[in-house]
């Protein structure tokens, strides 16, 4: 499972024309998922999104998490974030989940994340094509895999 954290002071997620999800301050987090992933995953990452200090604290220090700021988040599955690019221009996403893998573990991180936040989280909507609007904060980008766990 990969994530592409950013932190942002707006960000809003569209279909169609019509906004999904809009907040002010917190974290957009794309959200890729792989074939092999599971629920232990899930944990991992969501656990360690919601305790991570990205936010700056009164010294302008990042020592704040998520929570700390009051801030909100949502979250966009993002399939071509398993991209190979090795062989010849055009991306090969093999090693994304299919579907029936994939949507349950999405929905089961949103819940998750939702849980540790005690609060909504905003989504897109899996599968479709989405306008993914935001205001990197920083910049500040944080790119986590469970598969180098750290």
């Amino acid at each position: 499972m990969r994530a592409v954290i950013q932190r942002v002071s707006q960000a809003s997620v569209s279909i169609e024309g019509i906004s999904s999800a809009s907040i002010g301050k917190g974290l957009l987090i794309l959200l890729g998922i792989e074939s092999e992933d599971t629920h232990e995953d899930v944990e991992w990452l969501a656990g360690k999104i919601a305790r991570l200090r990205i936010f700056d604290d009164s010294d302008g220090v990042m020592n704040l998490d998520l929570g700390s700021v009051s801030g909100d988040a949502i979250v966009v599955s993002q399939f071509t974030l398993f991209a190979s690019t090795k062989k010849g221009n055009r991306p090969s996403y093999i090693r994304a989940a299919r579907p029936e893998i994939a949507i349950p573990l999405y929905e089961a991180f949103v819940n998750r994340f939702e849980h540790l936040l005690a609060k909504k989280v905003g989504t897109g909507s899996f599968g479709a094509m989405m306008e993914v609007a935001l205001v990197n904060d920083g910049p500040v980008t944080i790119l986590m895999d469970t598969k180098d766990k750290e």
